[in-house]
C-alpha cells in the first residue's frame, strides 16, 4: 500500500469542465458509410498496405503490416469493400496527407474468426508479437507501441496504470474505469506479468470519485494485488514523469525514462485494449472518444477508427456559435484544419469551441522575464530562456537548456501574463532541429557515398594496373621460354615501371620475331631459274621506288604552286 504521496514542481489548476460529458454512459457510435483508415497512425512509424482496391474485408482483418521496430499493424474497423488506397489529410495541425485505406461499409459489421491468445503457454516474444499484430499502442495520446514499451521482461519493479486524465474536458478514461473496471484491471495484470513487475498501482485524480470507487471495488474482489491511489487534481499530474514522482517519489532526470529507474506507465485505455486482444483476440479497431464543448449532447462514444470527425459531430450537435473544433484537450490539443479527417488511435477528445468557452487569445506582448512560466513548469525548465533562444533561432543554446525535455503541456503559456504562445515557439525549435539533423544526416550519407566512389575508382585502377603487370610478366616469361629475343629495355625509368609500356614493348618484340620468320630464307640452294626470278622481282621493286621518289613534288615547288593565282 502507498504510505504517502509526493509532489512535483509547478503545475496549474485550470477549470476542469469534466461534468459536461462524464454523466452519460459510453454509447456505441453508428457506423459511417465510409471509413478512412490511415496506414500511419502516429508520427513514429507506418504500416505496409496488404489489401487491394475492390477487395472485400472483414472487421478486424489486417490491412496494414507492421513496418519497422516501432510499427504496429492496422486493421479494418468494419466489414466492407476497399474502394480506394490513396493519400488523405491526417489528424494533425499541418493537415498533411498520409496513405489511407478507404473502406465502404456493408452495414453487416462482420468480424473475422477470433480466438483468444494463451500468453501463459506462449513465449514472451510470441506474446509481444501478438500485441504488435493486434495494433496495440498507448491510448493516452502518445500512441507509443505497447510491445516496445514492455521492454525485456526484467528490470521493472513497479507498474503504474495512468488513470489521472488531468487535462480539462476529457472524460473517456473516467467513463472507462467506471463501466469496465474489471477489464481494465485484467489488462493491467497481463501487462504486469509480461513486464515482470512486482507491484501494480493505479493513479486516479481525486476529482473522479465514481471511477475510484469502481476500481477499488473491483480490485478488492480480485486477487490481483492492485493499489488504487487517488492523487491530487493538478495539471499535468497525468504526465508520465509527474505521476511517477507523485506515486513513488522517484524523480526522473533529464534525458532518462521511468524504465531506467524500474518504473513503467501504461494508460487505462491501453490496459483495456490489451485485455481485449489477449482474452478475445480482438485487434484495436475502436476506442472511446469524448465529444464535448459547445454542443447540445456531450458524452463519450465507442467510435470505429477511421470515422470522419464531421460524422461524429452530428452526434454531439454543436451549437450555432461554434467557430472551430479541437482534437485533444485545450492545453495540448490543436485546432483541426478540416473536419473530414478520420479518428485515429490517439484521438481521445473532440471539443466544439466557441468564443464564449474559449475567448480569443489577446495579442502577444514582449516578455518581461517575470519567471511565472518557470514556476509553473512541471519539468523544472526555464521557458523564458527557451523562448528567447527559439525566437532568435539559437537552437544550440535551446538544446543546452534541455528543450527536448519539454512535454508541451502548455502550463507555461497558461500563466504567461504577456500571452506569449510559448509552446508554439518550442515546437518550432524542435521541428527546426529535427529538420537540420535530417539534412545533416543526408549530407553525411552523400559524403560517404562520394568518398566510397573515389575509393572504388582508385581500387579499380590499382586492380587494373596489377592485372596489366601480371599479364606483362606472363608475356615476358613466354618469350623467354620460346627463345625469342628479349623485348628492348625501357629508355627511361617511367617506361620501365609502367606495365602498359612493358606490354607495348613485348608486342613490338613479337612483331619483330614474326617479321624475321617471313623473311626470304638462304637462296644459295635454289635453282638458277628461281634465283633469276627473285632477282627480277627485286629489280622491278627498286625501279618502282625510284620512280615514286622522282614524281613526288618538292617543297619549293609546292610553295610556288600554292602562291600562283588560280585561273
Amino acid at each position: 500500500m502507498i504510505g504517502r504521496l509526493f509532489k512535483f514542481h509547478g503545475g496549474v489548476k485550470p477549470d476542469a469542465h469534466k461534468n459536461e460529458s462524464a454523466g452519460a454512459a459510453i454509447c456505441k457510435a453508428p457506423l459511417p458509410p465510409r471509413l478512412i483508415v490511415p496506414l500511419r497512425q502516429s508520427a513514429r512509424a507506418g504500416a505496409t498496405c496488404t489489401v487491394e482496391v475492390g477487395q472485400r474485408v472483414l472487421k478486424g482483418e489486417r490491412i496494414g503490416e507492421a513496418e519497422g521496430f516501432l510499427g504496429t499493424a492496422v486493421h479494418a474497423p468494419t466489414s466492407g469493400t476497399v474502394s480506394a488506397i490513396a493519400a488523405h489529410p491526417m489528424a494533425h495541425p499541418s493537415g498533411l496527407d498520409t496513405p489511407c485505406v478507404v473502406i465502404e461499409a456493408d452495414g453487416e459489421d462482420r468480424w473475422i474468426e477470433l480466438a483468444p491468445f494463451d500468453y501463459h503457454t506462449a513465449s514472451r516474444d510470441q506474446a509481444l508479437a501478438w500485441l504488435r499484430d493486434c495494433g496495440i499502442v498507448g491510448l493516452g495520446g502518445a500512441t507509443f507501441p505497447s510491445h516496445v514499451k514492455l521492454g525485456r521482461g526484467s528490470g521493472i519493479e513497479t507498474l503504474i496504470l495512468n488513470g489521472a486524465e488531468c487535462e480539462p474536458w476529457i472524460t473517456c478514461d473516467d467513463r472507462l474505469m467506471r463501466e469496465r473496471a474489471a477489464e481494465v484491471l485484467a489488462g493491467a495484470t497481463i501487462l504486469r506479468e509480461l513486464i515482470g513487475a512486482r507491484e501494480l498501482m493505479v493513479g486516479v485524480e481525486d476529482n473522479k470519485p465514481e471511477a475510484i470507487a469502481a476500481m477499488k471495488e473491483t480490485a478488492a474482489a480480485s486477487a490481483h494485488g492492485v493499489s488504487i491511489v487517488p492523487v491530487p487534481a493538478l495539471y499535468p499530474a497525468g504526465g508520465e514523469k509527474q505521476l511517477i514522482r507523485v506515486l513513488t517519489g522517484i524523480e526522473i532526470p533529464y534525458g532518462k525514462l521511468g524504465a531506467d529507474y524500474g518504473v513503467q506507465c501504461f494508460n487505462v485505455g491501453t490496459a483495456h485494449a490489451v485485455y481485449r486482444a489477449i482474452a478475445h483476440g480482438e485487434p484495436l479497431v475502436s476506442r472511446v472518444v469524448t465529444l464535448t464543448g459547445n454542443c447540445e449532447t456531450p458524452g463519450n462514444w465507442e467510435v470505429a477508427l477511421g470515422t470522419p470527425v464531421k460524422d461524429l459531430l452530428a452526434l454531439a450537435r454543436p451549437k450555432a456559435d461554434t467557430d472551430r473544433t479541437l482534437m485533444g484537450g485545450p492545453m495540448m490539443g490543436f485546432a483541426m484544419p478540416r473536419l473530414d479527417v478520420p479518428v485515429v488511435k490517439g484521438t481521445n477528445c473532440i471539443i466544439s469551441a466557441s468564443p464564449r468557452l474559449f475567448p480569443p487569445t489577446p495579442p502577444e506582448q514582449p516578455c518581461i522575464r517575470c519567471t511565472e512560466c518557470s514556476k509553473a513548469c512541471p519539468v523544472e525548465l526555464q521557458p523564458f530562456e527557451l523562448y528567447w533562444f527559439s525566437r532568435s533561432k539559437n537552437f544550440g543554446k535551446a538544446q543546452e537548456y534541455n528543450l527536448f525535455d519539454c512535454i508541451e503541456c502548455g502550463a507555461c503559456a497558461y500563466v504567461c501574463p504577456a500571452h506569449i504562445p510559448l509552446v508554439d515557439y518550442f515546437r518550432f525549435s524542435k521541428s527546426e532541429i529535427w529538420a537540420r539533423e535530417r539534412d545533416k544526416t543526408a549530407a553525411d550519407q552523400a559524403r560517404e557515398r562520394f568518398e566510397f566512389r573515389n575509393y572504388r575508382q582508385e581500387r579499380e585502377k590499382a586492380e587494373k594496373a596489377a592485372k596489366l603487370a601480371a599479364k606483362a610478366a606472363e608475356t615476358r616469361a613466354k618469350l623467354a621460354e620460346s627463345g625469342s629475343a628479349e623485348p628492348p629495355a625501357a629508355t627511361d625509368a617511367t617506361a620501365a615501371d609502367d606495365p602498359k609500356k612493358a606490354l607495348i614493348a613485348a608486342a613490338l618484340a613479337r612483331a619483330k620475331a614474326q617479321k624475321a620468320e617471313v623473311q626470304p630464307q638462304n637462296t644459295d640452294n635454289l635453282s638458277p631459274q628461281t634465283q633469276a626470278e627473285i632477282a627480277d622481282i627485286e629489280a622491278r621493286r627498286k625501279v618502282l621506288e625510284v620512280a615514286a621518289v622522282d614524281t613526288a613534288p618538292q617543297p619549293a615547288d609546292t610553295a610556288t604552286a600554292a602562291a600562283e593565282p588560280r585561273p
